[in-house]
């Protein structure tokens, strides 16, 4: 197994701070992998990928379980310390090299145009400037580089949009460590210049309760080729 660097480097200060949330987080994120069938979307949404793979808002890490073979190297984001020592810990049990790194998504510590792929997995609904997050995603792309997203947001008929919307402006990101649920990533993605692929709604979990953090969209996106003008 190649030789990895987790976590090793200078940390700078940490530019989010949840750490009830993150210790919730922890327990439920792992509890959902089989209850509420996240494992295997998280299969899907890396099934395929190949070369070198930035992950952004990695968590406590869940997702490194699931990245195939031909994938290179991930260098994972993860701003909160407390998930990121799990993102940690996670990362010296994969199969592929990862390194965890601290940073944000609206100021990505790492080189443009150096990946191959992107993974965002439930971390666009709790961003604080969303334009300026898919804009980085879009810099560290290589030109014709993919976007996986697994995320949630907006859905449901009128009564539950308002919902969200109230949840939003109220104690929703109180408890949730930022999470808006009225967002609309795949709107986030498109108005930041990437090509939408195939996408298609889940429902988490698939059956039962329908919460407002419930509707989630898994798909692919990417940055147009140099040649057609990109930046």
């Amino acid at each position: 197994m190649p030789l990895r660097s987790t976590g090793s480097r200078t940390m700078p200060p940490d530019p989010v701070r949840h750490p009830l949330f993150a210790r919730c987080y922890a327990v439920f994120s792992v509890a959902a992998e089989t209850r509420m069938g996240v494992a295997g979307v998280r299969e899907r949404l890396l099934t395929g990928l190949s070369g070198r793979v930035l992950e952004i808002g990695a968590g406590n890490g869940l997702d490194f379980a699931h990245y195939p073979g031909a994938v290179s190297e991930v260098v994972a984001v993860e701003p909160e310390r407390l998930l990121r020592r799990r993102a940690v810990a996670a990362a010296l049990r994969a199969e592929v090299p990862v390194d965890v790194v601290p940073g944000c998504a609206e100021a990505l510590p790492v080189k443009s145009g150096a990946y191959d792929a992107v993974v965002l997995s439930l971390v666009l609904c709790g961003v604080r400037d969303v334009p300026r997050a898919p804009a980085e995603v879009r810099r560290v792309l290589r030109p014709g580089g993919e976007v996986r997203f697994f995320e949630h947001g907006r859905g449901g008929g009128r009564a539950m949009a308002l919902t969200q919307r109230a949840l939003d402006r109220t104690v929703w990101p109180l408890l949730s460590g930022g999470c808006r649920p009225a967002r609309d990533p795949v709107a986030a993605l498109r108005d930041a210049g990437f090509r939408l692929g195939p996408y298609r709604r889940v429902l988490v979990p698939p059956t039962g309760p329908v919460l407002p953090a419930s509707y989630c969209s898994l798909g692919a996106a990417w940055r147009p080729p140099a040649a057609d003008g990109a930046t």
